[in-house]
């Protein structure tokens, strides 16, 4: 039998709203953790629910694994019931811009005074210093500001956002890694910390070779398009019946790959036998690749590229992503019920551990634990009572 999960017992107050916070607090409580999700007392999931109050893909998608609470952090009798819940608890966790918690009573000095081995994360959109501190920060905002979307897209399409929030995941997985450090920390220490970090600086820090060629250079990248900067024939190629993928990553797999394509003389040819040559002259070499290619449907290249070691694969789009048997063998779409929904689909765990694995449970309706979570930390029914008599908990 496998064991608990690695991060059983391990209580995270989770202030989180929109997207990088609740992705955080996802990753922690698919392996465990017991995420309390403080939601308002008025209204309805707001940015993440529709008109009818049904929850939206949005939601769902970065939500499960969790508890769903109801607390008032405007009535003085809700922040006071938040901070017992804090008291108790290993990590507390928001994405406000930069001094809302202190406002409401509930920053890292003012909580780690009554519990010092809490660990207080916050996400902000640049930073909690700088000039930029305050300012608002949305995933396309800072794709834009991190030079991302200069060296993403093409010379003729110009800068080009991400198809996903990337800076926004990544935020939330910095935040995870970053209280996962914390925790080890603690370990040692005793004792919590602040953990910080931005999307600014998630995708700052992810910039990798682009961030290089400007180190090296001190000129700035361009846009790469569908091929790699740095290698040659990599990128986007196109055969009889659609594009595909194909990585040629060293000498070896050249030399073989032109044989494949039954084009061995591309080898010798001095404006590709060499791997600065092939990218300076790359438009000319992939017009040669793709004349070669356009013998033949895709699938054929790519068994014959694979069976010779050469990396090649599928653009899928998402539907045929998730029809593919590999999806399925890893346990990347997961199916359970929910009661409003009927079924929720999720995609699966990213890391698979195998003697303390991760479990997914379903997206919690709104609300749909506050007295549990309540009586569970110490709250009488009278107080309960008291707290939804004065509008701090629904």
């Amino acid at each position: 039998m496998p064991d608990s999960p690695p991060l059983a017992g391990i209580k995270v107050v989770d202030f989180t709203r929109y997207l990088a916070g609740p992705f955080c607090t996802q990753i922690l409580g698919d392996y465990g953790a017991e995420i309390l999700k403080v939601e308002p007392v008025a209204g309805a999931r707001g940015e993440m629910g529709d008109e009818s109050g049904k929850d939206t893909y949005f939601f769902l998608s970065t939500n499960r694994s969790k508890k769903s609470v109801q607390i008032s952090t405007k009535a003085p009798e809700g922040r006071a019931a938040l901070q017992r819940l804090i008291d108790g608890a290993d990590v507390v966790i928001d994405n406000f811009r930069p001094g809302v918690m202190e406002a409401i009573g509930l920053g890292y000095e003012q909580i780690a005074a009554r519990n010092p081995r809490i660990i207080a994360c916050s996400i902000s959109g640049f930073g909690a210093s700088g000039p930029l501190r305050d300012y608002p920060g949305f995933d396309q905002i800072a794709q834009g500001f991190s030079g991302l979307m200069s060296v993403t897209g093409t010379a003729a399409s110009g800068p080009t956002r991400v198809g996903i929030a990337i800076c926004d995941l990544l935020g939330g997985i910095y935040a995870a890694q970053g209280i996962l450090l914390a925790l080890e920390a603690r370990h040692r220490t005793g004792r919590g910390q602040r953990v910080e970090t931005s999307l600014l600086e998630a995708i700052v820090s992810t910039l990798s070779w682009s961030a290089g060629i400007y180190f090296d250079t001190g000129k700035t990248p361009g846009p790469a398009g569908n091929h790699h900067p740095l290698s040659s024939p990599h990128g986007v190629f196109v055969a009889a019946d659609r594009p595909f993928n194909i990585a040629v990553g060293n000498e070896a797999m050249w030399r073989t790959f032109v044989k494949v394509i039954g084009r061995a003389e591309l080898a010798e040819d001095d404006r590709f036998n060499k791997l600065g040559r092939r990218i300076k002259n790359r438009d000319a070499l992939t017009a040669e690749i793709n004349a070669a290619l356009g013998a033949h449907p895709a699938q054929h290249w790519m068994d014959l590229f694979n069976e010779a070691g050469i990396p090649s694969g599928p653009i899928l789009t998402i539907e045929e992503m998730f029809q593919h048997p590999q999806a399925a063998a890893r346990e990347m779409l997961v199916k359970m019920a929910h009661p409003a929904l009927g079924e929720f689909k999720t995609t699966g765990l990213g890391v698979k551990l195998s003697d303390t694995p991760g479990r997914i449970t379903r997206p919690p309706l709104v609300g749909e634990h506050t007295e549990d979570v309540l009586l569970a930390n110490g709250f009488t029914q009278a107080e309960i009572g008291h707290l939804r008599t004065v509008k701090a908990i629904k």
